[in-house]
Order: structure tokens, then C-alpha cells, then sequence
């Protein structure tokens, strides 16, 4: 009666006056224990009643086993589990049971699911609390496999099991698991049970389609607000706006009363709509419902105006709201990430910061690519300080798009400190981080920073090896080149990206005949392989071969692209086709529709200068619509000089000092002209005006590649010049009839 009661210190008195205290004595205590929360007193009573000789009955087992699963004891479950198996206890379906809760409130559920399947009775409440906990894990596929093998038991199946075993039918997009689990509704008569319906109709809805979602919802007698709220959700989900909107406006003539989840399904149907007189429509039914100040419904209806862009909606339905908080401040902030509406996204995200609300990862992910759509730096080094101060350094997802908006700032120094940071370097982070050195010419540095991602054991993807193999091709690193290749075979790949990465790495390499075997190798070719080959055999002053290309690619019915048109024409320039490339220039526009760009323009000019046709090619670049730069002029200039002619070479020279004041390099190839036509004193004229504006000549550059690293050298570079001689003395000294020869010990 005391323990009943509660009355501990009452029930513990009479226990400890008894003269003879049995397992039922020792057991209620226990129980009692456990049921007012002490469940530490409870194991210490089961210990002395083992002590003083008393045998547990499957009653005190099962107390024992109720007391550990409070506690989520590991160390005591064993000892129990191994003293039932020892007094045949596993035999009772309740002490079966409780071991079972036992052992997963303890973690343990692989040693939970082994001691149910060896149990020699299984009870429901055991397979339940099993299935339970490997779903609450998000081990869907493990629930499958468990509800298997109870079906194959041929234990009863509760009608708790089912919407357990229906949510990961769903989770997993199993339709016919979901219908086999359907048919054992039908068979078991529970039809009319309310949880079942609402998880067929998420099933359905998330695995097959909305019509098998309504059946199951027609069938319902009287449907309540969960499964009206389920099925517009449902319709909601598969683009049926209309049809969700109707099962909102049944619901008052089937006498059901919308609830805030019924409202913010309405709304979020009313976003995907992009309707806003339908949204306005929506938000009219919701204040007259009362639910326009309910948090969640408040975001909804936020959410719904950002979706649809009526931002000052957005911004009215916020303002109304009382007391908003993170989610409802991140809700809003999410109209203003992108387009127009940025500007505004920062005002906003400073009023959040002070009012005092504290911003989280979400928020800081969204204004930080407010940041980067706006470039503006200043205000995205603020919000770094923000996120330094708040502890988000961290986090992944804030710390992989500071890393985006340093790269497409060009604040590479800021990038890579972020990179350092960063404790999950994902194969996007590696990706982000080698473009930034491509970007910044460190071709041998984004090579390196590839090797490091395999020794870390990130696996590439596609645009990794692009970004990769492209490095290898601006820097010519034909031994970098080939190592990629190796990794791409052994690793399986095969991806038309890669394919035309390496396709483009050996043609830039000069290694056109790998360039071709690995383009006929392939089945089939997209545009950006036939341009890279096209492109490459015109580099590489295979004009006629890459004229040929272009006519193959045509036949497989490939409609070329401006690129494809910049390569045949500079095929046609090295192979000094000049009626082709005037027949190909038309083509651009009058049959493909390609407006001409700067680099068509100077591929025909370069065409026409290398004829003779000067004159022609002058005329190109005055009456051109676009506003040419210094490299259509710097190809007449090398042409005039070609052909001696020093009036258009004067006019080009004085475009080019309009274009690049301080390029030299024109006014050294006039004076070349000038010299070659005798003309010493124009050429002593150029050379002072070029003293007196201070211009200085660029020192050459020159690089190689030796044992896979990458050395540059600098004309002029004292290092070098010491370097040389220091090599020059060791070599004389070796060729000296005094140096030592050293003989190989036999």
C-alpha cells in the first residue's frame, strides 16, 4: 500500500521490520524505487536481495531490467541479462521484453536485436522498442531487415509496429514495402485508424503520387485536421495548388477547423505557386482564422511572400509579427540573397544584429553570399568579424562560402587563411582552393594542392581534375599531365568533362598525337571536344587538319559555337587560307547567327595582314562595331613590318599609345621596321621619346619543368647569373687535366 501510494520512507520502515522478507517484499521495493525516480536505490535493494540468498522471480527480473533502463546502466544490464538466462527468466515475455528496453536505452542496439532474435519468446513491446530505436537513429534500411525477419517469426505484428515501419517505406521511397505494409492494414482491419492513414498518405504522396494519396484519404469516413493538413501538403508537394486549396475550403463543410499546420501547409502550397494574389488570398484566410501572430504561421507567410519576391509583403507580415526571432529574421533575409534586393539585405542584417538577435549558421551563410553577389568586401570582412566573435569559425558550411566570397573577391590571402582553418576540407573546398591559384597564376601550386587532397583522402570529382588538368596546360607540364591521366584510368573515370580536359592538357602540351588517339577513343564527342581539337590543331599550325575537323564535326550533325568558329578561323590564319576565312567569317553570322566578338575579328584581321591585304584589314578594325584593343592593332603592326609598310605601321603605333601608354613593345617593332628600311634617324627618334617617358622594357620570363616541379627564371636574375657561374667554374674544373678521377672499387 505504501509503495502504491508513494510513501517510501513508510513502505522502506515496514520492509525493514519484517521478519521474513520475500521476492514479492523485495520486488515491490524495487519497483517502487524505480517509479519514483531512484532507480540507484532500486539496483542496490535487487544486489541485497542476491546477497541474503533471495532467487528473483521473472516479477523482480523484470524490476531489475525497468531500473537499468532509467538508469541507461551498461555495467548492470549484463549481470541481470546473464542471471535470467541462468534461471531460465528469458522464458517470461515480459523480463524478454524489459532486456531488451534495456540494453537500447543503453546505446547498445546491436546486443539489444541479439538478445531478442536468441529470446525463445518475443513479445511485441520487444520488436517495437527495437525498431523504434534504429529509426530514431535514421537506420531505415536496418528497420526494414528487423521487420523482415519479424514477419518471417510469424509473431504477431502490433498496429504500433506499422507507422514505424511506414515512415521508413517513405524515408527510403520503398513503394511497394509501403503497399505490402498497406495490405496488412487492409488485412488486419485497420483501415479506420487514424496515425495509419496519415503515414499511407505521406507514403504515397513522397513515394508514388498524389491520386494514390487521395484514395487513401477518400476512404477516410471523417477525416480529422491531421490528414486534411497531410493532404494538402501532399498536393502541395506535386505542383497541384488548386486541388490543395480545395481541400482547404472542404474543410469547413466537413465541420474541420484548420490548425497552424494546416495554415502553414496552405502557405508553403501558395509559394510554390508564385501567384500573389493567390498568397494574398491565402495570408486573408489566416488572419481570419486567428493565426496570423502564431510563430510558425508567421514565418510560413513570410516565406510564402520571399518565395513569390513581394519583399514589401514580406517585410509588412514581419513587421506585424511580435517578438521575432532568429528563424523568422533568416526567413526574411532569404528574399534579399540574390538579384536586385541585396543592398537591402545588409540593412536588414545590420537592424537583426542590433536589436540584439543573435544571428546563427544559416544566417551567416546567406549574408555572406549577399556579400559575394554585391562584391562587396568591406561589408563581408565585417560579418568574418561577426563570425569570429560568434564561435562559427568552425562551422563548415560558413567557413566554405567565406572561402567562395574571398576567391570571387580575388582576396586570395584571405582565402587561404580560411582554408587553413578548416577542419572538414571537403572535395568542393579543394576545388575552390585550386581555382584560386590558377587564378593567381600558381599553376605549380594548385598541382601541389592536389597532391595533398589524395594524401588526405579526398576523393576528386570532376570539375577537381578539370581545374587540374587545365593548370597542366597553361604551365605545358606534359609530366604533371600524364600523372592525372594515370589516376583518371586507374581510377575508373569517365566523364565527357575529363575527357575534354585531357584532350585540351595534350594539345596545349604539343602532344597532339596522344590528343587524337584519346579523342578517337572516345564513343561519342560534345561540343567541347571538337572545339578543344579544332583549337588545338589551329595552335599548332595544323590548319588544314583542324579545317577537315571542323567539316567532321558538321557531319555528325554538332551545330558549332562562337569558340568552334575562333579556332577554324585561326586554322585558316596559319594555313593562309584566306578565301576560307573570309567564307567561315560569313558564316558566323549569316548562317549560325553568331554575333562576332573581338577574337573573330582578330582572326580575320590576322588572316587578311599575313595576305598583304593591310589596307583591307585596317578598314576591318575602323568599321567593326565593337571598339577593337591593342591586339588587333599589335597584328597589323607585325604584318607591316612583313610587308615594309611603315604608313600603316605609323597609324597602328599611334592607336596602340592611345590603347597601352606604356607598352614598349610596339615602339621597339616600329623602330625594327625603321631600321629595316635604313631609317636611323626615325629610329634614334622613337628610342629618345621612349627615354623620356621613362618606359622601361619587361624582363623575359622562362620556365621548365624538372623531375615534376616547376622552376622560373627572370632575365637578369642575379641569383641565376651566380648560379651559372658557380656551374661554368665546377665544369672547367672537371675538364682540367688536374682534377682527380675516382675509380669504381672492384
Amino acid at each position: 500500500m505504501y509503495c502504491k501510494c508513494g510513501r517510501l520512507p513508510d513502505a522502506r520502515s515496514v520492509f525493514d521490520g519484517m521478519p521474513h522478507r520475500d521476492v514479492v517484499a523485495w520486488t515491490a521495493m524495487v519497483s517502487a524505487h524505480t517509479a519514483a525516480g531512484d532507480a540507484t536505490s532500486a539496483l542496490e535493494l535487487f544486489t541485497e536481495m542476491n546477497e541474503q540468498g533471495v532467487v528473483p522471480n521473472g516479477f523482480a527480473l523484470a524490476a531489475a531490467l525497468k531500473a537499468c533502463t532509467v538508469r541507461s546502466d551498461l555495467g548492470f544490464t549484463p549481470q541481470v541479462h546473464a542471471q535470467a538466462v541462468k534461471l531460465e527468466g528469458l522464458l517470461d515475455p515480459y523480463v524478454a521484453s524489459s532486456l531488451v528496453e534495456a540494453y537500447v536505452s543503453c546505446g547498445e542496439v546491436d546486443v539489444a536485436e541479439r538478445a531478442l532474435l536468441d529470446s525463445p519468446v518475443r513479445s511485441d513491446v520487444s520488436w517495437n522498442a527495437l525498431l523504434n530505436e534504429y529509426a530514431r537513429d535514421g537506420d531505415y534500411t536496418k528497420v526494414m531487415l528487423i521487420f523482415d525477419k519479424l514477419v518471417e517469426s510469424g509473431d504477431e505484428i502490433s498496429k504500433y509496429t506499422l507507422p514505424t515501419v511506414l515512415k521508413c517505406c517513405t524515408e527510403l521511397g520503398l513503394a511497394k514495402s509501403g503497399q505490402a505494409v498497406h495490405g496488412l492494414v487492409i488485412k488486419r482491419g485497420l483501415e479506420t485508424d487514424n496515425v495509419l492513414n496519415n503515414c499511407l498518405i505521406e507514403m504515397y504522396s513522397k513515394c508514388l503520387s498524389a491520386e494514390d494519396a487521395y484514395e487513401v484519404f477518400a476512404r477516410i469516413g471523417e477525416p480529422d485536421v491531421v490528414h486534411c493538413s497531410a493532404m494538402i501538403s501532399c498536393f502541395g508537394r506535386h505542383d497541384m495548388a488548386p486541388e490543395a486549396f480545395d481541400i482547404f475550403i472542404q474543410m469547413s463543410d466537413m465541420g474541420v477547423k484548420p490548425n497552424q499546420y494546416t495554415f502553414v501547409g496552405i502557405a508553403i502550397v501558395a509559394s510554390r505557386t508564385v501567384d500573389i494574389n493567390f498568397c494574398r488570398s491565402v495570408h486573408a484566410h489566416i488572419v481570419k482564422g486567428g493565426f496570423s501572430r502564431t510563430k510558425g504561421v508567421c514565418d510560413a507567410i513570410i516565406s510564402m511572400y520571399v518565395k513569390t519576391g513581394a519583399v514589401q509583403d514580406a517585410i509588412l507580415a514581419f513587421d506585424l509579427m511580435s517578438g521575432p526571432d532568429t528563424t523568422s529574421w533568416n526567413t526574411l533575409l532569404s528574399g534579399f540573397y540574390s538579384g536586385n534586393n541585396c543592398e537591402h539585405g545588409l540593412r536588414i542584417f545590420n537592424k537583426m544584429i542590433c536589436e540584439g538577435v543573435l544571428a546563427n549558421k544559416y544566417t551567416y551563410v546567406g549574408i555572406l553570399r549577399c556579400c559575394t553577389s554585391l562584391m562587396d568586401l568591406r561589408f563581408g570582412c565585417q560579418v568574418h568579424a561577426c563570425v569570429l566573435k560568434s564561435g562559427f569559425q568552425g562551422d563548415y558550411d560558413v567557413s566554405r562560402t567565406l572561402l567562395d566570397m574571398y576567391v570571387q573577391a580575388g582576396c586570395f590571402t584571405n582565402a587561404r587563411l580560411v582554408f587553413d582553418l578548416l577542419k572538414e576540407r571537403d572535395v568542393f573546398s579543394w576545388t575552390v582552393f585550386m581555382s584560386t591559384y590558377a587564378k593567381t597564376d600558381e599553376g605549380e601550386k594548385a598541382i601541389e594542392c592536389f597532391r595533398s587532397m589524395l594524401r588526405e583522402n579526398t576523393r576528386p570529382n570532376d570539375a577537381t581534375l578539370a581545374t587540374s588538368l587545365s593548370v597542366c596546360s597553361d604551365l605545358a607540364c606534359l609530366g604533371s599531365g600524364l600523372q592525372l591521366h594515370s589516376y583518371t584510368i586507374k581510377s575508373g573515370w569517365n566523364s565527357s568533362i575529363v575527357s575534354s580536359a585531357l584532350v585540351d592538357m595534350y594539345v596545349k602540351c604539343g602532344n597532339l598525337a596522344d590528343a587524337e588517339k584519346l579523342f578517337d577513343e572516345s564513343d561519342t564527342h560534345d561540343l567541347v571536344e571538337w572545339n578543344t581539337v579544332i583549337c588545338g590543331y589551329a595552335h599548332h599550325g595544323h590548319g588544314y587538319k583542324a579545317v577537315e575537323a571542323f567539316q567532321e564535326m558538321n557531319d555528325e550533325g554538332k551545330v558549332p559555337d562562337e569558340i568552334t568558329f575562333v579556332g577554324v578561323l585561326s586554322a585558316c590564319s596559319h594555313a593562309g587560307l584566306l578565301d576560307e576565312g573570309r567564307r567561315y567569317f560569313k558564316l558566323l553570322s549569316s548562317v549560325y547567327g553568331i554575333t562576332p566578338t573581338l577574337e573573330h575579328y582578330a582572326c580575320m584581321v590576322d588572316i587578311l595582314a599575313k595576305a598583304g591585304r593591310l589596307a583591307e584589314a585596317e578598314s576591318l578594325i575602323n568599321e567593326m562595331p565593337l571598339t577593337p584593343d591593342a591586339s588587333l592593332w599589335k597584328t597589323i603592326l607585325g604584318a607591316c613590318r612583313m610587308h615594309g609598310n611603315i604608313e600603316i605601321a605609323e597609324r597602328a603605333v599611334e592607336k596602340l599609345f592611345e590603347l597601352q601608354p606604356d607598352d614598349i613593345s610596339s615602339c621597339i617593332l616600329l623602330s625594327n621596321i625603321y631600321a629595316d628600311l635604313k631609317r636611323w634617324n626615325d629610329v634614334a627618334k622613337l628610342r629618345s621619346t621612349l627615354v623620356d617617358r621613362g618606359v622601361k622594357k619587361e624582363p623575359g620570363c622562362s620556365w621548365i619543368e624538372i623531375n615534376g616541379k616547376m622552376h622560373v627564371f627572370l632575365s637578369q636574375d642575379g641569383g641565376l647569373i651566380s648560379l651559372l657561374t658557380n656551374l661554368s667554374k665546377m665544369l672547367l674544373f672537371l675538364l682540367s687535366p688536374s682534377a682527380t678521377c675516382i675509380g669504381r672499387r672492384r
